[in-house]
Order: C-alpha cells, then structure tokens, then sequence
C-alpha cells in the first residue's frame, strides 16, 4: 500500500515529467488526463465543428448576395475588427476576473448570436446589413473569449503540460476544421445554407456544458507576483504593464512582431478562398469545401505531431517553419491544377500551424502567470485581431488584380517578415534558452509543493 502511495504521489507531481507523462502515442493526449481539460476539449470540439460549418456557409450566403471579394472581406475584417480594438482590455479582464465565469458568459452570447442568424435566414428576412452587424458583435464576443480562453489552459493543466494542452487545442479546431467545411460543402450543395447557421446554435450546448462542469476547485490558481503598478490599479494602468512587459522583452517582442506580419498578409486566405475556389479553380462549393477541409487535414496532423513530440519549441525552429509557409503559400497562388492546389494547401495548413503553434507555446514559456491574460491578449491582437485590415487588404487586392495575385503578395511579404526575423533572432533565441533551462530547474526543485495544489484527476 505505501509503494501505490508513493506511485500515485509520483504520477501527481507536474514537475515529474517522465513518471507522470504516458509513453508511445499516448503522451499525444497527455494533457486530458485532466478532468477539467477533458470537458473542455470535448465541448469545444463539437462546438467548434459547428463554427465551422457556419463560416463555411456564411461566406457562401455572402458571396450569393454580392458575388464581391470586397464584401468577402469587409465581413472577415468586421467579424474581427472588435479584436483588434478590444482584445487588450478583455486582456486586462482575463487577469482580474474567474476564466470560467467568463468563458460561459462569451460562449452563451455566440450560441445567441448565431440563433438569429438561423432565424434570419430562415424567414427569408436576413439582409447584409443583418451579416455585417451580427459579425460586429460576434467579434466583441471574441474579444473578450479569445485572450481569456488562451490563459485558462495553464490554470486546467499546469506549466509541464502546457505545450501538450496548446497542441491538443490546435488539433480540436483543425479536426474541426477538416469536419465542418467538408459537411458543410456537401450540405449548402444539397439543402442550402439555412440548416448550418442551426446547427451552429445547437453546437454551444456541450461547451456550455462542459464549462458549467469544470471544477474551480481543481484548478491552479494563477501565481501572485509583484507589479510594478498599485494593488488596485486602473484598467489603464494594467495595459500599459502588460504592453511594457511585451517591449522590453526581446524574445516576446520579436515573437509578436513576426506572428503580427504573417497573420496581417499571409494568414487570411481564408477570405478569398471561395473565390479562388470559383474563379480560379473553378470546383464550386463541393470543391471549396474540399479545400477547406484539406487545409484542416494538414493542420491536423501537424499539431498531433506537436503533441506527441517531447522537443522543446525555439524560436529558431518558429522562424523556420514562418519561411516555409510562405513558399508554399505562394505555391498555391501559382497553381491552377486543382488535386496540386489540395495538396499545397493541406502542406500550408501544416506548416501553419507548426508556425503558430510554436509561437503560442514559446510565447506562453516565458510569461509570468499575472500577466498571460494580457500578454496572450497581446497575441490575439497580432494574430487574430490583424485580420480586419489584412482581410481588407487581401479582398481589395483580388477585386483589383486576382485572388491569385492577391494570395502571392501576401506569402511574399510573410517571407520578407519571416526573413528579417531570422537575421534578429541571435539576441532572442539566447535569452529564451536561459529562461527554458531556468523554468526546467524550477520545475524540478518546486514538483513537491506542486502536488498538493494541482493533479490530474
């Protein structure tokens, strides 16, 4: 009985990486060994599914109303314009408020949404203005939900399986992504778009769910730092700490200013992507579902391979694979044969989210548990919160010259971004393998007092 003790004092200790990590193919899903990880994981799968199927058929009923590139655009940039002005401040939150409450706050608020939509469509009744604003609020949703969920994962695992966790969520939304493009080509072909914006709405149930579920109890509490601001700061106050960490922290700096670049013009590709299906490769919504779907595949599989890797991300490994994304990113914009283009996009989707990925997880090494509210809401700004501008950007350039144009310009200037980050890397990579081996060390010498606070359920 005391040997079993002891074992299963071992397995519960973070810090003990070879005995409490599983071995082979299951150290892939190490990281759902967590009740609480579980339920999330699990929810946000089937309602992802549904996110999916919804952008699918929403840039179809778009494209059906206007038949623009440039409406393409304005939606994706208005879906995601509200990130970029907000997701700091619902940084900010995410430090000061229960991630959990929060997150059934913004999950329940995008199954409202997306109720209407259906209701909308449905009637007969939806108009663009009808999409245009119900994008607005959908992305004043997100700006709080994004930052806060990208901080509730370490508090659900812990530092020694955060990499595993980020990977697991990565391969939840590009199996989604493979699933819900695919589903919803073969239905909008059939059925219409209508039944989509449905089943979306029905699909926040399980996260709601899985979220109402998750034990406060069991999760790790952020660890309490000294500010360099007052106890009772200002929402401003607390930013402009947060944005200060980020500048005079040169491996953080150049993570963000890499990842900024490469979402802004090379990353949005997605919002052509009906059109270069119609217009250029000329397959129909069957065909544009199809390539959505392979763009999961490869993203899928690239972030299983990063969960069951043990290697540690650098930034060096990040700004290699940012240089082969944009060639194969500017591959696909040359190519007019369509099973070549499945192939070179499904390889984009890969080297997509190995890019991100390993970004996500670097960045998260080396931030302090009182601040990854704000610096993660740092990232969804540049990653996600680019895109109102970058949709833009690439809309306007395929309504004047060509989605395929349009698509080899933005790999182009993610090349040049990805170069530029390569030649200042020396003095970044340095420091982040000081902080690695420190973060190692520490691990190591506190796993003791970790297992009373936090353990797989």
């Amino acid at each position: 009985m005391q040997a079993l003790s002891q074992k299963n004092q071992q397995l519960a200790i973070p810090g003990a990486v070879i005995a409490s990590t599983p071995g082979g193919f299951l150290r892939t899903f190490a990281a759902l060994r967590h009740r609480n990880f579980r339920l999330f994981w699990f929810g946000q799968l089937i309602s992802l599914i549904g996110t999916w199927m919804q952008t699918t058929a929403l840039a179809w009923l778009v494209l059906e109303l206007t038949h623009s590139a440039w409406f393409l655009g304005l939606v994706g940039a208005l879906q995601f314009l509200p990130v970029m002005l907000f997701s700091l401040f619902g940084g900010v939150l995410a430090d000061r408020l229960p991630k959990r409450t929060v997150l059934l706050f913004t999950q329940s608020s995008a199954a409202i949404q997306a109720a209407i939509l259906w209701t909308l469509v449905a009637t007969g009744m939806v108009q663009l203005w009808h999409i245009l604003m119900l994008a607005t609020l959908l992305g004043i949703t997100n700006s709080l939900d994004m930052p806060t969920r990208q901080a509730f994962v370490v508090e659900m695992v812990g530092r020694e399986e955060l990499c595993n966790a980020i990977a697991l969520n990565s391969s939840l939304f590009n199996t989604a992504r493979i699933v819900g493009p695919g589903i919803g080509g073969l239905l909008i072909a059939q059925l219409g778009v209508t039944p989509l914006f449905l089943l979306n709405a029905i699909s926040f149930l399980p996260v709601i769910l899985g979220i109402a579920l998750i034990d406060s109890n069991k999760l790790l509490a952020p660890v309490k730092q000294a500010t360099t601001v007052p106890h009772k700061a200002t929402a401003l106050q607390s930013l402009r700490e947060g944005l200060a960490y980020v500048i005079r922290t040169p491996e953080i700096l150049l993570i963000i200013a890499v990842l900024g670049t490469i979402s802004l013009f090379g990353i949005n590709f997605n919002v052509i992507l009906p059109l270069f299906a119609t217009d250029v490769l000329h397959s129909g919504a069957a065909g544009f579902g199809l390539l959505s779907s392979a763009i999961g595949l490869g993203a899928l599989l690239a972030a299983l391979g990063l969960a069951w890797s043990k290697k540690r991300p650098s930034i060096t490994q990040m700004l290699l694979v940012a240089l082969i994304f944009s060639v194969l990113e500017a591959l696909f914009a040359l190519s007019h044969w369509y099973m070549l283009s499945l192939l070179l996009i499904a390889a984009v989707g890969f080297a997509q989210v190995v890019f991100t990925t390993t970004a996500n997880t670097t960045l998260q090494t080396v931030t302090p548990d009182y601040l990854r509210g704000r610096i993660m809401s740092v990232y969804m700004l540049v990653f996600v919160g680019s895109n109102p501008v970058g949709n833009l950007f690439t809309g306007g350039l395929a309504h004047l010259f060509g989605s395929s144009i349009s698509l080899l310009v933005g790999a182009g200037l993610s090349l040049t971004a990805a170069i530029v980050g390569w030649m200042l890397r020396a003095p970044a990579e340095k420091r982040f393998a000081v902080y690695s081996n420190r973060e190692l060390a520490h691990l190591s010498v506190n796993c003791g007092r970790s297992a009373t606070t936090h353990r797989p359920e």
